[in-house]
């Protein structure tokens, strides 16, 4: 095929981004900034750069990665297609993975596209062998990922054909929460060989990309959304935003979170634990208005109960010590292991922590034991408050703890049943916290109809047979 002309003139941020060398880069901004179209000229401009192999051409492979295939196909392919079209840069097959067949000059470079949505399509970023990755909204992509996908780059072409002039990983993002690793990496603690840059917001006299956008494309998509959006679409900050419906539905940030809150001494202390691979537990306060208090967490990532016991009897001890503490968990910690046949309570035991099985594990009476206390109203302050330690909790009770959307026609709809990510574990050792402290006696009464007292009738009308 003849050669092609692209017209491209890169924002300033995004020219950054194009000059560095860096092994993994990221570059995130608001919603319309060009970031993606970036990433695309990116891996076009360091295809162009390969030294060319024995043969003469300058061969490269290129994985793009999206979270799930109808935003793989809708967005992310959707916009590469609209800068290489197949028509003009030749194949691109029609079913997954789908793979584009690039010749260009001297150039051969396969582009492959593939989605995480399933577990054996995370199994297949472990065959590939490329150049580079593109890693499309990494908000939505887990660390672990990432991390596989350092050691898949390098590998094509081979050192026997030249080996690779550049490879590495790159990265765009609408702004996650910083709780996500992406901020952690880009704001705090940056590893060795990565670099990120932060477009300027939507409405700020730097925004980038306007020139591409409709007249007052920000300012119209402002209508109707609430603070939070704008704040992560718009200006481009870090920020959370739900993509399912909340389950502890009574939570308003602005009411619960309380930036004051931190532990009382003179009062009771109660922690819920909940289980996994990624478990977690919640330190709670009741005063004598019945008003509760989270104070702190402890939240984990890939540890058993035995590592959890161990951790949690350290926090105490250094944070809490001489202090009588209730400790409930998960009642499926009475569960004996596959492995070595001990319960998740009895490995805590061995770390000396005392734990008892909350009395129930009946999901709406769990959600409900939040939901009372979090609607009640107390001398002027919420009958359940969030402190500025519990930052995973602050995030879950704030919609990360959610029913995922369905996938269907005909509306919107969600799953019946809580989505199983991290946040679930810190959200539910809230449950068992607060039902160890007695939250949920009346919520159990409420749903258990052998304690509830049948109706009287008086009308002369009343048939026995009715109910």
């Amino acid at each position: 095929m003849g050669n092609k002309v692209i017209t491209y003139n890169a924002a300033p941020t995004a020219a950054r981004f194009h000059n560095s060398d860096a092994f993994v880069r990221g570059l995130m901004g608001p919603v319309g900034s060009g970031k993606s179209v970036a990433c695309c000229m990116e891996i076009f401009k360091r295809a162009q750069q390969q030294e060319p192999g024995n043969d003469g051409f300058r061969k490269t492979r290129w994985l793009v990665v999206r979270n799930t295939l109808p935003q793989l196909e809708t967005t992310t392919i959707k916009t590469w297609v609209d800068w290489f079209p197949p028509s003009l840069f030749g194949r691109l097959t029609g079913k997954p993975p789908y793979t584009h067949y690039i010749e260009y000059s001297d150039v051969k470079m396969e582009v492959i596209f593939i989605a995480l949505d399933k577990p054996e399509d995370v199994k297949k970023l472990l065959s590939f062998e490329c150049t580079g990755i593109w890693f499309n909204e990494a908000r939505e992509i887990e660390k672990e990922i990432v991390d596989a996908g350092t050691g898949r780059v390098g590998r094509y072409p081979s050192n026997k054909d030249g080996g690779c002039t550049w490879s590495g990983i790159i990265m765009d993002t609408n702004p996650p929460d910083d709780t996500h690793w992406w901020y952690r990496f880009a704001e705090e603690e940056t590893p060795q060989g990565w670099q990120f840059w932060r477009q300027p917001g939507g409405l700020s006299d730097g925004a980038e990309n306007i020139e591409n956008l409709p007249k007052q494309y920000y300012q119209k998509m402002m209508a109707g959304k609430d603070a939070d959006w704008v704040n992560v679409y718009v200006h481009g900050n870090y920020g959370f935003i739900s993509d399912g419906k909340p389950i502890y539905t009574a939570y308003k940030d602005d009411i619960h979170f309380d930036d004051r809150l931190f532990y009382n001494s003179n009062l009771p202390l109660f922690v819920g634990i909940d289980f996994g691979l990624t478990p977690a537990a919640v330190f709670l306060q009741k005063d004598v208005l019945w008003r509760w208090s989270a104070i702190d967490e402890l939240v984990l990532d890939n540890a058993g109960a035995k590592t959890l016991g161990r951790l949690l009897s350290q926090k105490i001890r250094s944070e809490y010590p001489r202090k009588k503490i209730t400790i409930t968990g998960d009642p499926a910690g009475d569960q004996r292991s596959q492995t070595d046949e001990k319960t998740a309570f009895q490995m805590l035991k061995s770390e000396g922590i005392y734990a008892s099985a909350a009395m129930t594990n009946d999901f709406s009476i769990r959600v409900e034991a939040v939901n009372t206390p979090l609607g009640r109203l107390i001398d002027g302050r919420p009958g359940l408050s969030v402190g500025p330690k519990c930052k995973a909790l602050r995030k879950a009770c704030n919609g990360g703890y959610k029913y995922k959307k369905l996938n269907v026609g005909g509306g919107v709809r969600y799953h019946d049943k809580p989505d199983k990510g991290p946040l679930s574990h810190v959200a539910e050792a809230l449950q068992y916290g607060l039902l160890g402290g007695g939250e949920g006696k009346a919520v159990i009464k409420s749903y258990n109809p052998d304690r509830q007292r049948r109706p009287s009738y008086t009308s002369s009308n009343y048939d026995p047979l009715t109910f």
